[in-house]
C-alpha cells in the first residue's frame, strides 16, 4: 500500500469522495505540518499549532493510481483560495498536496501545472505542494464523520458552499 495525503479544508468533506473506489484501502482524517506533537482538534482549529487538517489515503496504486487521486482531489477544493476553504477560514483549512515520494512530488507538480494551464480558473492556483511530515490521526469521532453524524455532516456541507463551487467549476 502507498500513502497519499491531501489538505482540502475541513477533513469531514474530504473523506467521502475517496472511500468508495476499488484500490482505496483506508481514508483517515488527521493533522500534518505543525509544531505541536499529538495536537487536538481544538488546537488545530484555533490555528496556532501550524497543522493542516488532512486526509491520509492508503491505496494500491496498481488498482487506483496516484494521478486519479489527484484528479479527485482537485475537484473537491477551490485551488485559488489561500485563506482556507469555503466557510472554513484560517491556516488549518488551507489546501496542500503533501507528497510521500519524489515520484508523487513530480506527478503533483505536473498535475498542478496542467490545471493552471487549463483555463478552468481565472485566478492563480495557490495550492501548495509540500513534503509530508508526521501524520497525527484525528480523534475517533472525526473518523468517517459523514457516516457517524450524517445529518450534521450534510447540513454543514450544504452551508459551506463547497457543492455549489464544485458544480459551477466541474460539472
Amino acid at each position: 500500500m502507498e500513502k497519499a495525503t491531501f489538505a482540502g479544508g475541513c477533513f469531514w468533506c474530504m473523506v467521502k469522495p475517496f472511500v468508495e473506489w476499488d484500490g482505496i484501502h483506508k481514508v483517515t482524517s488527521g493533522y500534518m505540518g505543525g509544531v505541536v506533537e499529538n495536537p487536538t482538534y481544538e488546537q488545530v482549529k484555533e490555528g496556532n499549532s501550524g497543522h493542516l487538517e488532512v486526509v491520509q489515503i492508503e491505496f494500491d496504486s496498481s488498482i487506483f493510481p496516484y494521478e486519479k487521486l489527484l484528479e479527485i482531489y482537485w475537484m473537491q477544493i477551490d485551488p485559488t483560495d489561500d485563506g482556507g476553504q469555503f466557510h472554513d477560514r484560517g491556516e488549518s483549512y488551507k489546501t496542500a498536496i503533501l507528497y510521500h515520494t519524489d515520484e508523487q512530488q513530480q506527478i503533483a507538480e505536473k498535475s498542478k501545472k496542467q490545471l493552471a494551464e487549463s483555463g478552468r480558473f481565472k485566478k492563480p492556483i495557490v495550492t501548495q505542494i509540500l513534503q509530508a511530515s508526521t501524520f497525527y490521526e484525528a480523534e475517533d469521532y472525526h473518523q468517517d464523520y459523514y457516516k457517524k453524524e450524517e445529518a450534521h455532516y450534510k447540513e454543514d456541507r450544504e452551508k459551506s458552499g463547497r457543492d455549489e463551487f464544485i458544480n459551477a467549476h466541474w460539472k
